[in-house]
């Protein structure tokens, strides 16, 4: 698996002032700015988004690269499969 602070992504949402299911809702909204094979970066400071994303990767079948802390709130790595 690749280095998540290396990893490049294509589009970046910042969610960090919402509180859920808004990450997941802003993550839905960008899916489609980003091309199939890159990767979408959700800035979130909301915990439970780290539930949310995965799952929600897992049931539409996009891939969950994993999650970053930095500068006290989450960075959570989706690449685009469709």
């Amino acid at each position: 698996m690749a280095n998540l602070s290396e990893i490049i992504s294509a589009n970046k949402v910042d969610a960090r002032a919402m509180a859920c299911p808004g990450p997941l809702l802003e993550a839905k909204k960008a899916i489609g700015s980003v091309a199939i094979g890159q990767v979408l970066e959700i800035l979130s400071g909301d915990k439970g988004s780290r539930e949310d994303i995965p799952a929600w990767c897992k049931k539409i079948g996009h891939e969950y690269l994993g999650v970053l802390e930095r500068d006290g709130c989450d960075s959570l790595f989706v690449t685009r499969k469709k």
